[in-house]
């Protein structure tokens, strides 16, 4: 690569943030636009992580020619709450349904602001994909069920059923976990972007999904993705699914679930 296309290049996949209306927003910009398909990208975080630390991720999208944003989920990040990653973890996962549907609900709609201000001010299309990590392929998944303009999605390790029947620890796998109860606001989430509350809007918007699970997981169960393909088998929507060995850490850190991701995210077929 030449110097000036290698400072070019830096330049442009550079991590650049801001805030959208009070929505932290990161991103990084394409090289050369995609020619064909969407040409914006969402890569969502998991849960106790921020927007700063995809920047790896958004960096290969931005090589692949998207737009490639994150956005800090609620509670995360900049909007992090006066409480060590620790302390939220155990806030979170001590009442599940009341503290961790608010989470997802709130990131979701935050979302959903992302591609206007993209068009408007990067010139990213309207059309997007989207991905991410357990909460952020969560919040993925539930996007492309409230905004049509999610075309594709890549979820890693992660679940269309929020209540993850049977949810064991993710340091104990011994220990099943006790969910709680939602409150008000909490239950609203759920019950209006929930993908497996809202089969009729993924009949109509007609994404194409790629979960990317693994095999051994008992903090997101995999078989609600399979539900979620056998509920949708006689719709236009595409699932997919591919089982990594291992457990939900394992599949996270092993590459394969990335590649895959970011083939199916750029791809033009279902």
């Amino acid at each position: 690569m030449s110097e000036p296309l290698a400072n070019r290049v830096q330049a442009m996949t550079t991590l650049k943030s801001t805030l959208v209306d009070d929505i932290p927003v990161a991103w990084c910009s394409p090289i050369e636009p995609r020619a064909a398909g969407p040409r914006l990208a969402l890569w969502q975080p998991p849960f106790g992580m921020d927007k700063a630390a995809m920047e790896p991720y958004l960096r290969e999208l931005a090589e692949a020619g998207f737009t490639a944003v994150s956005v800090d989920p609620w509670q995360h990040g900049e909007r992090a709450a006066d409480e060590t990653g620790e302390e939220r973890f155990a806030r979170v996962f001590a009442a599940f349904r009341r503290g961790m549907w608010p989470i997802l609900g709130r990131t979701v709609l935050d979302c959903m602001r992302v591609p206007d201000w993209a068009e408007e001010e990067l010139g990213a299309g309207r059309e997007a994909v989207a991905g991410g990590m357990s909460l952020g392929g969560d919040t993925a998944v539930a996007l492309a069920g409230a905004d049509a303009r999610v075309r594709r999605v890549a979820a890693i390790v992660a679940t269309p059923d929020w209540t993850r029947p049977g949810m064991r620890d993710v340091f104990d796998p011994s220990r099943e976990i006790d969910q709680g109860e939602a409150g008000p606001t909490a239950q609203w989430f759920h019950d209006h972007l929930c993908p497996m509350k809202r089969l009729d809007a993924f009949a109509a918007h007609a994404p194409a999904i790629a979960f990317e699970l693994g095999a051994d997981d008992t903090h997101v169960p995999p078989e609600a993705a399979a539900r979620f393909r056998d509920a949708l088998a006689a719709t236009p929507a595409t699932v997919r699914i591919t089982h990594h060995p291992g457990d939900h850490s394992a599949a996270i850190r092993t590459p394969d679930p990335w590649r895959n991701s970011l083939e199916w995210l750029t791809s033009t077929e279902d």
